[in-house]
């Protein structure tokens, strides 16, 4: 197996030495923990306020992380991965609306983007958040009553809210078989995740039976989710239908054990992070052991994960275009495993939000939180980037 994530030349050849030094520069600033705070806490604020900082996101933090903001200058991020075999995952970033028009309004977007997709060869895959089309707090409620999980509830008014969201899915899903165009639905806090598992299962038994279109995304951060794997597995096999899956670490983890230690409940976070990565890998090895009846996304920038995943391929004398494994990483993060993966063949993507920047900041916030919580992230990559640098230097 020739995979290699420290070949810098095939991880940044897509970048000139100006936007190189530009990346070098805020991986730098965010490699400082305060100044990420600072940063993540005053940004939205600041939006808020309508002082025009626009300027200074796009050219730093949005540059770097977001495919742009519209759908038309998406497409030449797009265009560009092409050139080096990576697809695209689409992510329409909006986030944080709560009425019914602005449902509607992501929906009809959401469909767009399906429709966008597959006029480009390779944009297999979008994402959706089933928070852009429903309530927050109609999806706690029905996570907090365990009868209500079926999507019943005492309220005439909230069932017939959670048929418009069923409907919602049900346009997006028929869209995406139509054009050939996989779903995929993104995990969120658990305290709203069960009715989120509950319609994206029922949208797999619907429209997975012959591939994988509908996929759902599990948190191994959480110490419930291998099991959950297993179960939505078990559930798979005796309705007939292709499980997709995403697996991720995860990325509320703060959120997480804040809200569990200020309402006095078990938080759902694994005990460390040996324990989420033991479950990340035994859960990949559970997906290869079941292949021909589990599809799924190594979403990871863990490099010894995605090691092991093309490994399996290897060894199990697989294609590493396997149409049950794909590997990805978030657009600005890890270009060393996605470039490199992609010259040797493998199925990869990059996951690519596009949205206005005044509504894609929660979006921004998350990914330097991330950057700054994830032990070695940001100096990882910025050693990458100082390497590539005196690569060229010395070139």
């Amino acid at each position: 197996m020739s995979v290699s994530f420290n070949n810098t030349k095939v991880a940044f050849a897509y970048k000139s030495d100006k936007e190189l030094k530009s990346a070098k520069r805020l991986f730098s600033t965010m490699n400082y923990p305060a100044l990420t705070a600072l940063g993540t806490r005053f940004t939205p604020f600041l939006v808020k306020t309508g002082l025009p900082i626009d300027g200074l996101i796009r050219k730093t933090i949005f540059k770097q992380f977001v495919g742009g903001e519209t759908l038309e200058e998406t497409a030449t991020v797009c265009q560009m991965l092409d050139k080096y075999n990576v697809d695209v995952i689409l992510d329409y970033g909006v986030e944080g609306k709560e009425s019914e028009e602005n449902f509607e309004h992501a929906t009809e977007e959401f469909i767009r983007v399906i429709r966008f997709a597959a006029s480009q060869k390779n944009i297999p895959v979008i994402a959706i958040k089933v928070t852009g089309l429903a309530r927050f707090a109609l999806l706690e409620k029905l996570n907090e009553a365990p009868r209500l999980r079926s999507g019943v509830h005492d309220s005439e008014a909230e069932s017939a809210e959670w048929e418009r969201v069923r409907a919602r899915m049900k346009r997006i899903c028929d869209v995406a078989e139509e054009t050939g165009i996989g779903v995929l639905v993104d995990a969120e806090e658990s305290w709203i995740q069960d009715p989120i598992d509950h319609i994206t299962m029922e949208m797999m038994a619907i429209y997975n039976k012959n591939k994988a279109l509908v996929y759902n995304t599990i948190q191994l951060y959480r110490h419930d989710r291998l099991d959950f794997l297993k179960m939505s597995h078990k559930i798979a096999k005796e309705q007939s239908f292709i499980l997709g899956a995403k697996l991720v670490r995860g990325a509320y983890m703060e959120k997480e054990r804040t809200r569990a230690t200020a309402m006095n409940y078990a938080s759902p976070i694994q005990k460390n992070k040996e324990a989420t990565d033991k479950d990340y890998n035994l859960a990949l090895d559970y997906c290869f052991e079941n292949i021909d009846n589990i599809a799924f996304v190594v979403a990871t920038h863990n490099e010894q994960s995605a090691l092991k995943a093309a490994e399996q391929l290897h060894s199990k004398g697989l294609s590493h275009h396997h149409p049950h494994v794909h590997f990805s990483q978030l657009y600005g993060m890890s270009d060393n495993m996605t470039f490199n993966l992609a010259k040797d063949g493998y199925s990869v993507s990059k996951y690519v939000p596009f949205g206005p920047i005044r509504d894609i900041v929660p979006y921004l916030m998350r990914r330097a939180q991330e950057n700054s919580s994830v032990k070695g992230q940001t100096s990882r990559e910025l050693s990458l980037i100082k390497k590539e640098i005196e690569r060229r230097k010395n070139n």
